[in-house]
């Protein structure tokens, strides 16, 4: 793991929240508000369901490069923990994507780390930034450190003060994701 930064920004982000979010999730709308440089759509899922959000991302995407005038694998994805999950399987799956930003990526259910979520990571070959709250239940930094190598492009992995919501944390994310995407830490 390295100070991963993209070689070129993307042209785009599309961000998906939680389980039990929407689209005004406050993370994603302060990512939103750090990135003027870009076009950022935020979007509810509003399912549980892996296959139901992969349809909705991958629509959405499709969308989102035409209205922005941008090629697909011109957008980055992320999301807070199942939206960044769905998104991670869906790059697996072979949208094309610039770059994954996973926040509070759920690694496990709490509790149960014999339920890993990580089958689809080795057919992630694109950067991708693992953002998580060193706190924690779905997944702790040795947890992490076990799994995350499976991602066969470049990762980056980093540790907030916090659980699995970082709320106090949210100004070093914004900063932690500008830097990642290739822009400079202050807006």
């Amino acid at each position: 793991m390295t100070d991963l930064v993209l070689s070129t920004p993307p042209a785009g982000l599309i961000l998906t929240p939680g389980a039990s979010a929407d689209r005004n999730d406050p993370t994603l709308v302060a990512l939103e508000a750090s990135l003027p440089e870009i076009a950022v759509d935020r979007l509810t899922l509003a399912t549980t369901s892996v296959p139901n959000a992969l349809k909705k991302i991958a629509a959405a995407a499709a969308e989102f490069a035409e209205r922005i005038g941008a090629d697909p694998d011109q957008i980055a994805f992320g999301g807070r923990s199942f939206g960044g999950r769905a998104c991670s399987v869906a790059v697996a799956e072979g949208l094309p994507a610039a770059g994954l930003v996973l926040l509070s990526y759920p690694l496990h259910p709490p509790g149960k780390p014999e339920n890993l979520r990580t089958e689809h990571l080795p057919r992630i070959s694109i950067p991708t930034l693992f953002l998580s709250g060193d706190k924690d239940p779905f997944g702790t930094p040795i947890e992490f450190d076990e799994h995350i190598d499976a991602v066969t492009g470049p990762i980056r992995m980093e540790w907030v003060a916090g659980n699995h919501s970082p709320k106090a944390s949210i100004p070093q994310i914004t900063g932690v994701v500008r830097h990642f995407l290739g822009f400079s830490p202050a807006p």
